[in-house]
């Protein structure tokens, strides 16, 4: 199944290009100063210089553009790949964080996770980033297999998911941020559980 581009992604370059940057930048800055219940269309309009009906055609909704911008953001995240398991966990959790602690990534995730719940176009094209990046970095769980630091059998992708879920639970369940406990503890679980093999696919 192919996926759907973000909204607003099609024919790249020269003055659609030129506009997707204006409108993205604008909702990037709008949401450093407000929450996603606050974002509207015309408040992007007034920011980006580009017309209310130009933003309606291309992204339907204010959640078509923050998908769009998420999309954009996300993939600035790093995949480390520093020939150690442990610290390549540790850099992707410290970017998790910092992505994360910053205001307006912050109430990009909250705004859409609270927009999927109701809009089906919204949780799918979310749960389809979540899925392309989690599958982006089980590189680093790959790595390590190869390398013998960790079994043979360890399923990289419920080692990503066991490092990310504390993460996503303090930003999107308690509305906190990431602080350096976290960050820790949740490197030091995740590693020891996939040395010591609770990871290894069973059967």
């Amino acid at each position: 199944m192919t996926e759907r581009p973000p909204h607003g992604s099609a024919r790249p370059g020269g003055r659609t290009a030129r506009t997707r940057a204006a409108v993205l930048a604008a909702a990037y800055e709008e949401l450093d100063r407000d929450s996603f219940a606050a974002l509207t269309l015309d408040r992007l309009a007034r920011r980006s210089g580009v017309h209310v009906s130009t933003i309606r055609r291309r992204w339907r909704t204010v959640e078509g553009v923050v998908v769009d911008l998420l999309a954009e953001r996300s993939s600035t995240l790093p995949t480390p790949d520093t020939g150690d398991f442990r610290r390549d966990l540790m850099e992707l959790t410290q970017a998790i964080a910092d992505f994360n602690n910053a205001l307006r990534n912050r109430n990009v995730m909250q705004g859409l996770i609270a927009a999927a719940a109701h809009d089906t176009g919204v949780e799918e094209i979310l749960r389809n980033a979540f899925v392309r990046r989690t599958e982006e970095v089980t590189l680093i769980v790959r790595n390590a297999v190869e390398r013998g630091d960790i079994p043979e059998d360890t399923d990289a992708w419920e080692v990503i998911a066991s490092l990310g879920a504390p993460l996503y639970y303090r930003v999107l369940i308690l509305r906190g941020s990431i602080d350096e406990r976290l960050v820790h503890t949740a490197v030091e679980t995740t590693y020891q559980a996939a040395r010591s093999g609770v990871f290894v696919r069973k059967g």
